[in-house]
């Protein structure tokens, strides 16, 4: 992100009314490759490749916030490969990680990884470590620590439906692996931020907290998110779930986030009356129908309604409730962005 970019992000968490509505999009591999006209394993396998993808998409939609900005993941691997998951990789599809706890007891063997040295984490600091320069040098800086949370890398670990299940039936086998896994969550943003002295905001993502009933996401979600969120004095704490979010918003202010991107099966007013005013809503234009299979017109329209939504009194940030997904038309996602001047100007706040 640039400078102004950023401070208009730290205006709208400040409930300042920009003019018009800010337009912001999560970006990375699943998008970025297809782009940019190169093969997923080249996107993560070459940084002089992944570098100029990200830069072509930030001349050509100089207008829209891309969050978190130049992300150097690979995919789903990232944070389980520290752990020891076997990582599978293609030439144009996403890659995956391993399951590689077979029974809730292999938990008890399981220790922490070394961010600073273990599986594909020491790639990914390096990489912005080597295109540091190059990025500033656009006019961006590296804004963002990132990670999954802690049950979409547990999840990985040992199973979405292990998991799930073990949260019932398993209960203390499940909080000692997400305690290991949000510890080392904790490191792994704390080495970045480190590293990096442009980086002042936390992104994390976690779909599985979306999976969980009230109770169970009060023990087993809500006291590491907060912890994750409370372990860097910073002024952005960002949180993905497009999985079912009604009862994390609920919960977005305990845990300290102030920016949430949701799912689209939810309104803008739905999740404001739950979350209340201190959190900004990123969102929630369908990723799949409207973003990816409509027509320019669609997105219009789309974000039109979507608009007409939103409170009085500003925190909003108009957005898809996804990552891109791959094969979204240009056409598309500039539609998103004169719609959001067109109906997201200063009168319908006041």
């Amino acid at each position: 992100m640039t400078d102004p970019q950023w401070q208009d992000l730290l205006s709208v968490i400040e409930g300042k009314l920009l003019d018009p509505l800010p337009a912001g999009l999560i970006i990375d591999s699943p998008w970025l490759p297809g782009w940019a006209g190169i093969s997923m394993l080249d996107y993560f396998a070459d940084d002089r490749l992944w570098l100029e993808a990200n830069l072509k998409a930030l001349r050509q939609f100089d207008r829209i916030m891309f969050l978190p900005g130049f992300w150097a993941e690979y995919g789903m691997c990232t944070e389980p490969s520290a752990f020891g998951s076997k990582c599978i990789w293609h030439e144009n599809n996403f890659p995956s990680a391993g399951k590689m706890l077979h029974r809730y007891e292999d938990i008890n063997y399981l220790t922490k990884p070394n961010c600073r040295s273990d599986g594909l984490l020491p790639f990914v600091v390096n990489r912005l470590r080597r295109c540091r320069d190059e990025i500033e040098a656009s006019g961006h800086r590296i804004r963002f620590a990132v990670s999954r949370g802690p049950l979409n890398i547990a999840s990985y670990l040992l199973g979405h439906t292990e998991l799930l299940i073990g949260v019932k039936i398993q209960p203390e086998e499940t909080h000692k692996l997400l305690s290991l896994v949000t510890d080392f969550i904790i490191d792994w943003l704390v080495y970045q931020a480190e590293t990096f002295d442009s980086i002042k905001g936390i992104f994390i993502l976690d779909d599985l907290i979306g999976f969980l009933g009230e109770n169970d996401f009060e023990q087993f979600a809500l006291p590491y998110l907060k912890k994750i969120f409370g372990c860097a004095n910073v002024p952005v704490r960002m949180l993905h779930n497009d999985a079912a979010g009604l009862i994390t918003a609920r919960h977005l202010p305990e845990m300290g986030v102030n920016i949430f991107n949701f799912s689209f099966k939810h309104t803008f007013s739905e999740i404001r009356a739950l979350a209340g005013d201190s959190v900004v809503l990123l969102g929630n234009i369908p990723p799949r129908d409207v973003m990816a299979q409509g027509t320019p017109e669609d997105v219009r329209e789309e974000v039109r309604v979507r608009i007409g939504e939103m409170a009085p009194g500003g925190g909003y940030i108009l957005s898809s409730s996804h990552r891109l997904q791959p094969d979204i038309p240009v056409e598309n996602i500039l539609a998103m962005y004169e719609a959001a001047k067109e109906f997201g100007t200063y009168p319908i706040w006041v």
